[in-house]
């Protein structure tokens, strides 16, 4: 039985849909069968892994408005063991669409918890948002990965995020497990990147995952060919961070 996991934070720019292609291509290569799920209608995460998102004719607008069924919409990837419901600009409009719908909450869960049995993980890029999609992510998911940018700003809003996984836990999905906060965009060389650190282990302890991924040029650039970091540059450090992450992962779900 497969785990699906959502990487959520309502903030922008703090590493979500890097680690999810990386996390997911990483948890390839150690030979997991995985889907990505792109919920985030920038579709980053598609072009990230080498999908022209301009000729996705279905994706996962068609998934959560079921419109389409999940098989219809998975393609396979560039990345070894991994594949993907890729994400289109029309996802915008779903939010909007959703509104009046019944059970709106659940449209997600409901399209693709049969895919449990199929993968060994299935992961949700979210995003940068508290909305009707990242909501649905959160009911579908069994756990969610927070990453946190090692930045000034950067326990800013976590209070609210987790507000809204309480919510979630309480009133859709009780289930719903913190898999772990994921400290991003490390650099050893800043003393604030330290003192951000020190500040989430103080207070998180046991919720924080012990891969810290730091500042990487590779990383950055490896999207921009439609390259996980794995396929990009297996031997730079953004790689190393990622399957170590993706081993911790592995080892926590036994």
């Amino acid at each position: 039985m497969g785990k699906i996991i959502a990487i959520a934070n309502q903030k922008g720019g703090v590493g979500k849909t890097t680690t999810s292609v990386n996390l997911a291509a990483s948890l390839g290569a150690l030979e997991k069968k995985v889907l990505l799920i792109d919920a985030d209608p920038q579709a980053n995460a598609s072009s990230g892994l080498g999908i022209d998102v301009d000729s996705v004719e279905v994706g996962s607008y068609q998934l959560i408005e079921h419109s389409a069924i999940a098989e219809d919409c998975i393609i396979p990837t560039s990345a070894p063991h991994v594949d993907i419901i890729p994400a289109h600009i029309d996802l915008v409009a779903i939010e909007i669409e959703l509104v009046d719908k019944e059970e709106r909450e659940y449209m997600l869960k409901k399209a693709i918890h049969h895919l449990k049995d199929q993968y060994d993980y299935i992961l949700i890029d979210c995003a940068p948002s508290l909305g009707l999609l990242t909501l649905n992510a959160l009911t579908a998911a069994d756990s969610v990965i927070i990453p946190i940018q090692c930045e000034y700003f950067a326990l800013e809003g976590l209070g609210k995020l987790l507000n809204t996984i309480k919510s979630v836990q309480r009133i859709h999905n009780p289930n719903l497990d913190i898999e772990g906060m994921l400290l991003t965009m490390y650099d050893a060389r800043l003393r604030l990147s330290n003192q951000v650190v020190e500040e989430v282990q103080k207070h998180f302890s046991d919720m924080v995952f012990d891969t810290i991924i730091q500042r990487n040029v590779r990383l950055g650039e490896a999207p921009s060919f439609g390259e996980s970091i794995i396929n990009y540059d297996v031997s730079s450090k953004g790689a190393t961070n990622y399957l170590s992450l993706a081993k911790e992962i592995i080892k926590k779900n036994g």
